[in-house]
């Protein structure tokens, strides 16, 4: 799908004359943006100690922030092309630091929550303009190897968030760590000026029905996914904020979601075809291979993330370690994903994507069914160390490789919504996957706490009633004897629960990774679906192939060219 050029005025010559102040621009940004998540998890205990407010509070803030990234992102790729990409990548990045500011000086619960989810809705801005200034800058080569560093600076931010938010939580306090993204950002927005200016798009008009379906879809389905483990999978716990004839309102939130998820495509469709504004460019998906990049990606980030989930969750619930400790033993996962993601752009001329892609998901799938066979509760073991490396390696290499397959598939007009469509996968992908993951893991652990409870001899019926298994979740052995505390458990029913407790958690963290390593190998089908080859530059035009289902007939800019057909 690209179009081939010669002379000097070609490609490869931009190549070697193109700068690399655009890449550290989008590498520091990203990391800017990055960091302030990862440092609000790290730096949780000093929050809740300074604001006087329980963890949940802490996480509460952290999820408004990536709702509002996820609900916005669509609009803000648009906004950035009406408004010109630079012009409002650095109006953003500037609110952003003011967000990290409130951040740092916050007095109460609300003040940081107001902050966090102010700084989630201008990332919406940021992450569609970091896509265009590498479309834009870059070809061939150098373009694949800056969106591996873009992909890398994830990792690398939560490496930075580990060393210096720790360090900072344990000496000088939380808040310095915020204070130094405030500086962050005062320096991105000053380099961004050397960034070569993107022409904006003043006729385009933005749609914004379509932004509205798209926003309360993506909330609706961000808050029922959340809710499953909590509000309950199908019937509605205590903690439901409602029922509807005892139905948990998550699958309730879910299917409106997704119902408002299709009239949204619907709309969009319906505008492509009349030549209309569209808030998302269907084109990005306009071919099956479009449609399985998208479906490898977010297998991806949904197994990774929910992957990255569980695993420190054995370690603080089965090993007992603190949080700074969990956070310093995936230290080697987080490399490998870095590494993975930096480098992976030198096999693109060895082997084609599908070749890639599927090989990577065979390493994933691998690597977590080691792990699954190899936990016990010693993280020091050889197999388990060289799991997490090997899932890094695999993660961080298809997440960059799909991502710049997909960028690289689309013309350059296109690349805002390849940006918007990346993050919103991104997020809403990894927001599922912990939530499916929590809800998959805490059901095996609560049928087998039951099953196990019954038939063993030491627990008396009697102790059964009065524990109610199906809101069962993760304990520690001391969580579980505070529990059981309050109940006639005798000495020896105490002992039997702990030892019932300790392989019932395990094998639920087993039959969890072997569910993410199956789905994992699921992805090879969509996997071998991504093109033969990587395009060497994006392509000025769509050219559709011929098994591909695309309309040529419209135009990328339906306004600029009815502009040409009157004149």
């Amino acid at each position: 799908m690209s179009t081939q050029r010669s002379g000097p005025g070609s490609a490869s010559a931009v190549v070697e004359k193109a700068s690399w102040l655009p890449l550290i621009v989008v590498v520091l940004t990203q990391i800017q943006a990055s960091f302030a998540v990862n440092a609000l998890t790290v730096s949780m205990a000093g929050i809740t100690t300074d604001l006087d407010t329980p963890a949940t509070s802490v996480g509460t803030a952290i999820t408004a922030g990536t709702f509002a990234m996820a609900a916005f992102i669509l609009l803000g790729a648009k906004i950035g092309a009406r408004f010109g990409t630079r012009g409002v990548f650095q109006i953003a990045v500037a609110i952003h630091a003011l967000a990290m500011a409130g951040v740092a000086l916050s007095l109460s619960p609300a003040m940081l929550f107001i902050a966090q989810a102010s700084s989630g809705a201008v990332i919406a801005l940021i992450a569609p303009a970091l896509t265009v200034f590498i479309a834009t800058n870059y070809h061939g080569d150098r373009q694949a190897k800056a969106i591996g560093f873009l992909a890398a600076a994830i990792p690398l931010a939560g490496v930075m968030a580990l060393l210096l938010a720790g360090w900072f939580a344990e000496t000088i306090g939380w808040r310095w760590s915020f204070a130094l993204m405030v500086a962050l950002g005062v320096v991105n927005l000053l380099l961004s000026f050397g960034v070569k200016k993107v022409p904006a798009q003043p006729n385009l008009k933005i749609d914004w029905t379509g932004a509205f379906l798209a926003a309360t879809a993506i909330i609706l389905l961000s808050f029922g996914f959340s809710g499953l483990n909590a509000w309950g999978v199908w019937q509605a716990t205590s903690q439901a904020p409602f029922d509807i004839l005892g139905i948990s309102p998550a699958p309730i939130l879910i299917i409106l979601g997704l119902v408002l998820g299709q009239i949204f495509f619907v709309w969009i469709g319906k505008r492509q075809r009349e030549h209309k504004s569209r808030i998302f460019d269907l084109r990005v998906l306009a071919t099956s291979t479009e449609l399985a990049i998208t479906a490898c990606m977010a297998i991806m980030l949904f197994v990774g993330t929910a992957a990255n989930f569980l695993i420190p969750l054995y370690m603080q619930v089965v090993q007992g370690l603190s949080g700074i400790q969990t956070s310093f033993s995936i230290i080697p996962y987080t490399i490998s994903i870095f590494l993975a993601s930096t480098f992976v752009a030198y096999l693109y001329k060895v082997a084609p994507p599908r070749i890639i892609g599927s090989v990577g998901f065979v390493v994933v799938a691998s690597a977590l069914t080691l792990i699954a066979f190899t936990i016990r509760g010693d993280w020091g073991q050889f197999f388990i160390v060289a799991g997490l490396i090997l899932l890094g390696l695999g993660q961080g290499s298809i997440v960059a490789l799909v991502f710049n397959t997909l960028l690289s598939s689309a013309p350059k007009e296109l690349a805002g919504d390849v940006g918007a469509w990346r993050g919103l996968v991104h997020n809403l992908s990894g927001s599922v996957g912990i939530a499916v993951a929590s809800a998959f893991a805490v059901g095996i652990l609560a049928s087998t706490l039951a099953t196990s409870a019954v038939q063993h001899p030491e627990i008396s019926p009697e102790l059964i009633s009065e524990v109610n298994i199906n809101e069962a979740d993760f304990l520690t052995n001391s969580q579980l004897e505070q529990v059981l505390a309050g109940t006639s458990a005798s000495e020896a029913e105490v002992a039997a629960a702990i030892e019932i407790n300790e392989d019932a958690r395990l094998r639920a963290l087993q039959i969890s990774l072997l569910g993410l390593a199956g789905l994992a190998l699921l992805a090879i089908v969509p996997a071998t679906r991504m093109p033969g080859r990587i395009a060497g530059e994006l392509p000025e035009k769509l050219e559709p192939d011929d098994n591909d289902d695309i309309d040529p007939s419209i135009p990328l800019n339906p306004e600029a060219e009815a502009q040409e057909t009157k004149a």
